[in-house]
């Protein structure tokens, strides 16, 4: 196998059994609970900042497409089920069709679409990192603002100041710190793998 053929995960255990990969999936949905659990209430929001959208950012770009789309779905299945591990501890199928049911919509797409790009070598570059996670926050959001929207009936305005203008901020510091790292643990496998 060549160097940073594919995802980190690939290039880091590339003889993954069916064993292993089942092992990251429940690695990979324990991980987005536990972010899901960063939940700080926005006043006048149903939605609150959470930890969420750097799991999804994080597990596309480390474990690729497939098994990025495989641990979001999964996670997604389990809080319909009844996991509690939606943001808050929450479940059910209401969380999914609710307000706030786009972002986790959006999640799955953005996991699927990082993990796509990954396996192409984007996140191994700071230049290809950043807009490719910018992406990531873009198809969340969007998938987000439009169920919001036609979910409460607010208008654009108020969708905007609901769904996404309190969660800027927290957005670039994600992508920020996202985008620095991985190229940096990239570099480190690298050293590593060609001793």
């Amino acid at each position: 196998m060549s160097l940073h053929s594919s995802s980190l995960r690939a290039t880091v255990f590339p003889r993954s059994t069916a064993l292993t990969q089942a092992l990251f999936v429940v690695g990979g949905v324990g991980f987005i609970a536990a972010l899901a659990q960063i939940a700080i209430p926005v006043p006048g929001s149903p939605v609150p900042v959470t930890g969420q959208t750097l799991a999804a950012l994080l597990i596309g770009t480390t474990y690729g497409a497939r098994l990025g789309f495989i641990t979001f779905s999964t996670y997604m299945l389990a809080g319909i089920a009844g996991a509690p591990i939606f943001a808050g501890s929450t479940h059910g199928i209401e969380k999914v069709n609710g307000a706030t049911g786009g972002y986790l919509v959006g999640m799955l797409i953005a996991s699927f679409v990082l993990g796509y790009l990954a396996d192409r070598k984007a996140d191994q570059k700071f230049v290809t990192s950043f807009p490719a996670l910018i992406l990531g926050d873009v198809i969340i959001f969007t998938f987000g603002l439009l169920w919001l929207q036609a979910s409460l009936g607010l208008s654009w305005s108020a969708t905007i100041a609901a769904g996404l203008t309190p969660f800027i901020l927290g957005e670039v510091l994600k992508i920020a710190i996202t985008a620095t790292s991985l190229p940096l643990v990239w570099r480190r496998i690298s050293r590593t793998l060609q001793r």
